[in-house]
């Protein structure tokens, strides 16, 4: 009891430390608000397609392969952006490139509902590039303007990317059977979200001061390159993502293919993602205590491995537990490895870099897995060799948290 105090107590200090900085600076809250708000967009475009795939592939006559494509091309996306986004930054500065992402994105969601595959994938592609700069850039954000409160608003940010991805997992199917709409409808009623976003951040974009680089980028990169943690960081959080897309991409597949309905495959995806929330928000905040993570690191990564053999049965009765474990073990590693690239930084420069460097090897890395698992349901038709595969990443991500969790800098 004592512990859970002390513990409200330093959540409560974090909170306060926040709000001073509001008081001191009065466009902070606003800033805030923009990038919380630009959190919240940063998934929905990417779950609100799996609780449809049976709808997709009807309409359009797409394979397994092809819908695991399908998911895959914004992590390829995310991969090469992700490293091209420093030189936006250098030149736009952090406000102005992502003002022009959420326009992206909106323009991708928007886009993507066309009728046709070329739209398809040509929207796909866009908002993919579009999150990608986010990804990168919202990091960088927190250690310049919040680096005292860096664990609660790390926490804040990936919890509200989780909360849109359990909010657009859980409500596309509903937006189809309930309200009549057609997939590509419910599919275009996210860029509501992503328009608001463009609100709000315009007026804040102006008000990022830009930094002048004081080291090229091309030589930044190639330090970074020959930095084993920085490797190590690149390849848990690329396993971390392909897990977490694999999961977004095909969990419903899952359980539909084990006799549970449309509906309610999507709702336990929400779950999924809604427990993600509480993973993302939670543990960035006890691990922004501390420089050493490697304590927070091995207990997650026996959870997930503990939750995805219990999924492997599909137990009713148990179903939920594992479905909500997974999720929230998914939701905490991400803001892991978000925390991680702050905490590793020495500076905000090489916060830049080190994000863009470690999310463009990392999405590469995650790029490959809803693609792989496409392909292995259509040569085997047994979900359960995916969830294998999955067990297998969990013990190359244990083996490289654990070095990437310990106090060091880049």
């Amino acid at each position: 009891m004592a512990e859970c105090r002390v513990q409200a107590s330093d959540l409560a200090v974090d909170c306060d430390s926040l709000m001073c900085d509001q008081s001191s600076s009065p466009s902070r809250f606003w800033l805030l608000t923009g990038i919380l708000l630009i959190a919240l967009n940063l998934r929905p475009a990417l779950s609100s397609i799996g609780p449809l795939v049976d709808g997709i592939q009807a309409d359009l006559g797409l394979s397994s392969t092809l819908m695991g494509t399908l998911t895959t091309l914004p992590l390829f996306a995310f991969g090469v952006m992700s490293v091209l986004t420093p030189i936006l930054t250098r030149r736009f500065g952090s406000g102005y490139t992502l003002l022009g992402a959420m326009a992206l994105l909106t323009a991708g969601l928007l886009l993507r509902s066309v009728p046709g595959v070329i739209s398809l994938f040509t929207g796909t592609l866009l908002f993919g590039i579009a999150i990608a700069v986010g990804n990168v850039t919202i990091p960088v954000l927190t250690k310049d303007y919040f680096a005292e409160s860096r664990g609660l608003v790390t926490g804040l940010y990936s919890s509200l990317m989780a909360l849109g991805a359990a909010v657009a997992a859980g409500l596309s199917v509903p937006l189809v059977a309930d309200l009549g709409l057609s997939w590509r409808q419910s599919l275009a009623s996210w860029a509501a979200l992503s328009i608001l976003a463009l609100v709000i951040w315009a007026p804040q974009a102006r008000k990022i001061s830009g930094r002048r680089p004081e080291r090229s980028l091309i030589h930044g990169l190639r330090t970074l390159s020959r930095s084993a943690l920085m490797w190590q960081l690149a390849l848990f959080m690329g396993l971390q993502s392909l897990s977490f897309y694999v999961v977004l991409a095909w969990l419903p597949a899952m359980l539909s293919s084990a006799g549970y309905s449309p509906v309610f495959a999507g709702w336990m995806l929400a779950a999924s993602q809604a427990t993600g929330v509480i993973g993302s928000v939670i543990i960035p905040i006890l691990a922004g205590r501390s420089q050493d993570q490697r304590g927070i690191m091995a207990a997650l990564m026996v959870m997930e491995l503990i939750s995805l053999i219990g999924l492997m049965f599909m137990t009713p009765g148990w179903l939920i537990l594992w479905v909500c474990c997974v999720g929230f073990v998914l939701g905490a590693t991400f803001g892991l490895a978000l925390l991680m690239i702050i905490l590793r930084a020495s500076d905000s420069e090489t916060a830049t870099l080190l994000s863009g460097l470690v999310q463009s090897i990392g999405y590469l890395v995650a790029a490959i897995g809803p693609l792989l698992i496409g392909m292995i349901y259509d040569a085997t038709h047994r979900w359960n060799d995916a969830i294998l595969v999955l067990i297998g990443v969990v013990i190359i991500k244990l083996i490289l948290g654990l070095s990437a969790a310990r106090d060091r800098v880049v």
